[in-house]
């Protein structure tokens, strides 16, 4: 398999890779491929008035402090809403529209099960986080250059084309994973603060963390335990 291919190979790839850090209630979040559960316990319209307040607050400081935090041009304009396909699970997410939007989604399960709109908002900064601080491109690029290097040696030992397909994927999965803990903490961090200046309280909407799955300190695992997430907001919060 030559380099041209391996390249094309990782790139086509790459589209799956537009998610940045979940927050969910499930021990795998992905809500491209949406699992089906049992359905919300408030309906969409519902999820959606619980939420517009929040944002009605919070997307105008997501967007002061990303344009302060980024480069003039970087897009900050962000668009809050409510998944609207049917019984997906508990989850928010940040991705990019097509133009290079910033989205952050959230389905009607998550929304339901947080307990007051600290937990949202907190949820909502810890969103916003992710763009500000780049990681969609940034996992992107570690998946890319796992990608690569897993399948250039692949290739270089001799291995036919499945294997090399194998060791592409492979490197791309760990590649986008090796930072993903850092990531979410990051993302904790900036959202503490995008909370608080919101009128927020992040230590309390951080409460949420402790009625979720805990993942523990898995190796190459997407995020960070519970513990040290609500201890970073801690630390962040008693700076502000």
């Amino acid at each position: 398999m030559t380099i041209a291919r391996i390249w094309w190979k990782k790139a086509g790839m790459l589209g799956a890779l537009t998610l940045a850090g979940c927050v969910s209630t499930t021990s795998d979040p992905q809500p491209q491929t949406p699992t089906k559960t049992a359905a919300p316990a408030i309906s969409l319209s519902q999820a959606k008035a619980k939420l517009a307040p929040i944002s009605a607050r919070m997307e105008s400081v997501a967007e002061r402090e990303c344009r302060e935090r980024t480069p003039q041009g970087y897009n900050c304009d962000f668009k809050i809403s409510v998944d609207e396909r049917p019984n997906l699970p508990a989850n928010a997410y940040q991705t990019l529209d097509k133009n290079g939007r910033p989205l952050i989604v959230f389905t009607s399960a998550l929304i339901a099960q947080t307990r007051n709109q600290d937990e949202l908002a907190f949820v909502m900064g810890h969103e916003a986080a992710h763009h500000i601080a780049g990681h969609i491109a940034q996992s992107q690029n570690n998946a890319a250059l796992g990608a690569i290097l897993l399948g250039v040696a692949a290739a270089a030992a001799g291995a036919d084309g499945s294997v090399v397909d194998l060791a592409v994927n492979t490197g791309a999965q760990v590649g986008s994973r090796v930072y993903s803990k850092n990531y979410e903490l990051q993302a904790d961090s900036l959202g503490t603060v995008i909370t608080h200046k919101s009128g927020y309280d992040p230590v309390r909407g951080a409460a949420f963390f402790s009625r979720t799955p805990d993942p523990g300190n898995q190796f190459l695992g997407t995020h960070p335990p519970n513990a040290q997430r609500i201890q970073i907001v801690r630390e962040t919060a008693a700076k502000l």
